[in-house]
């Protein structure tokens, strides 16, 4: 499996947060405007993140085109990894540093020669131990598992036991996202799994008391267990 190539694909030193063992990895809202780069900023600047998915669901990729750029430059400048969602072209094109894919997004294999040895390629894999191995086995950087909680963010067809996360990390190398409706509140039991990654969404950006103090909260959270 591979293990060695990308910012998201060495245990337990990712990112910004190498002393910490799971860290952040933030999904972008599906719809945003112009002004979300600020918002990014402030999130950004409490050192929470260790990578940003870019994923714009509700955007056209015309749309990603202009939003995007901005993104990956702010992320990139904090030394977060950039990642866009489902498409390896268009990640080529605005100078991500990886893409994630979806069952039906394509293979590594092409993933790999459109990024190169050094792009980070994650996989979904829901809760299926196969395709996570298979994943692995085909040169992919991470693999994600999940949903683990209930979401709004996307429809949900695949639950993960947090089982799966204890049998993953003791038997391989390569760096495992949580995923699904993960917040502040239940992010624990992921954390103590031992996740390398938990990827939020909704959590952060629609926290109470903000997205940075959300940030924030998770950060104290990874450290703390």
């Amino acid at each position: 499996m591979r293990g060695d190539a990308g910012p998201l694909a060495t245990r337990p030193e990712i990112g910004q947060n190498a002393a910490m063992t799971t860290q952040l990895y933030l999904i972008t809202p599906p719809r945003i405007d112009a002004q979300f780069a600020e918002t990014l900023v402030e999130v950004l600047e409490t050192g929470a993140v260790a990578a940003l998915q870019i994923r714009l669901k509700d955007h056209q990729p015309d749309e990603i085109r202009e939003l995007a750029p901005p993104l990956i430059a702010l992320a990139q400048a904090h030394g977060v990894a950039a990642i866009l969602n489902d498409d390896v072209e268009l990640a080529v094109e605005l100078g991500c540093d990886g893409v994630h894919l979806g069952q039906g997004d394509g293979s590594v294999k092409a993933a790999r020669e459109l990024l190169g040895k050094d792009g980070t390629i994650g996989v979904t894999c829901h809760d299926s131990r196969h395709l996570a191995m298979l994943a692995g086995e085909a040169g992919a950087d991470y693999v994600a598992f999940g949903a683990f909680f209930p979401t709004t963010t996307k429809a949900v067809s695949h639950q993960a036991d947090i089982d799966l996360i204890q049998w993953w990390i003791e038997v391989f190398e390569l760096p495992c996202v949580a995923i699904g409706g993960i917040t502040v509140d239940n992010a624990g039991s992921l954390i103590d799994a031992g996740a390398d990654f938990i990827a939020v969404s909704a959590g952060v950006w629609q926290h109470p008391d903000g997205p940075a103090a959300a940030a924030t909260a998770f950060q104290a959270l990874c450290a703390a267990r």
